[in-house]
């Protein structure tokens, strides 16, 4: 042990880290639920982590020792190797996020069947993974993370029709599009990431990419989860201007309804004819939350689309090498 060493430690930068970016997550998983800076311990934590992690980067960019080595993002090939890190991440986190929340939300389906729906993105990258370093000794790795992307892009595109009827079997064809466009990604994306990066810098960069990506789900996951929260609603008002009573269909459809909760076992007609409406809100909730998640993936594929730009603007990395080629 050299306990002499901790008189040399980044304390400083230790605890504002601590602090900026345990008040960040918190922020950031609390946030949607109290309705975000409407609620005083929201806002109080973001003023928090606003001042602190200020404070940690100021501190990291002038400490002879840093806990984080801040410098590297003036690197060209590794700023742009993270910031296409924190977009996948982004959507990465916030895939694994959605779709579940929509098979169960919208579908009803159980965990095991949530399991058996995202399974599918797991077997074709289990196959093509092996297959990456092979392809990049012929193809660009920027050309290659880029193509994996653009994938990955166009899997959410392709959820952008949901309807009532889109199940797991209608998710199949875009979970094995996006399993694909993965298995491109992170091999090629890390290769442009630590191009030019001493050995000795290896373990700073890898952390800070980690923790750059780690923030990047917090933050997808969140904005996800809010723009899923605000859309519905928005949905529900613009579906509900047109159900209304002023409305032949809609009448019609109340009294179909209010004929059918009467002849399964409701005697009083006022009361069936409140289940009826009930169900008619329902069902505008139900469209409201389909294509409320339709706007979730619109979302995913435009921050990948940029992702998948920004990597174009990295330097030529040598295949099988670390250089950078300038």
């Amino acid at each position: 042990m050299k306990l002499h060493l901790l008189k040399e430690g980044d304390w400083a930068g230790i605890i504002t880290m601590a602090i900026g970016l345990s008040a960040l997550q918190t922020v950031l998983e609390e946030g949607n639920k109290d309705d975000w800076f409407e609620s005083p311990f929201i806002l109080r934590l973001a003023i928090v982590a606003v001042v602190f992690l200020t404070a940690f980067v100021a501190i990291e960019l002038n400490v002879e020792k840093p806990l984080v080595q801040l410098r590297l993002l003036k690197r060209r090939n590794f700023a742009i190797g993270v910031t296409g890190n924190v977009l996948v991440g982004f959507a990465l986190f916030g895939t694994v996020f959605i779709l579940p929340q929509y098979l169960g939300q919208v579908q009803r389906y159980n965990a095991e069947q949530i399991g058996n729906v995202l399974a599918w993105t797991g077997l074709p990258q289990l196959l093509l993974i092996p297959l990456v370093p092979l392809l990049m000794k012929r193809f660009d790795a920027r050309y290659i993370a880029a193509f994996g992307i653009a994938l990955f892009a166009i899997s959410s595109f392709m959820n952008l029709t949901l309807s009532p009827d889109s199940a797991g079997d209608q998710l199949l064809i875009p979970n094995i599009v996006r399993a694909i466009g993965q298995a491109l990604i992170i091999t090629p994306l890390s290769s442009i990431t630590t191009g030019g990066i001493a050995p000795s810098e290896a373990g700073a960069a890898s952390g800070l990419s980690n923790m750059l990506r780690n923030l990047g789900g917090a933050v997808g996951t969140a904005t996800l989860a809010t723009v899923l929260t605000k859309r519905e609603q928005f949905h529900s008002n613009i579906i509900g201007e047109s159900v209304t009573l002023y409305r032949d269909e809609v009448r019609d459809c109340i009294t179909a309804l209010t004929n059918y909760f009467l002849s399964h076992g409701i005697s009083d007609p006022a009361t069936a004819k409140h289940q009826a409406i009930v169900a008619i809100g329902n069902l505008v909730k139900r469209q409201a939350l389909i294509i409320g998640f339709s706007d979730t993936f619109a979302v995913i594929g435009a921050v990948l689309a940029i992702a998948a730009i920004a990597l174009l603007f990295a330097r030529k990395v040598k295949a099988g090498s670390d250089a950078v080629a300038h």
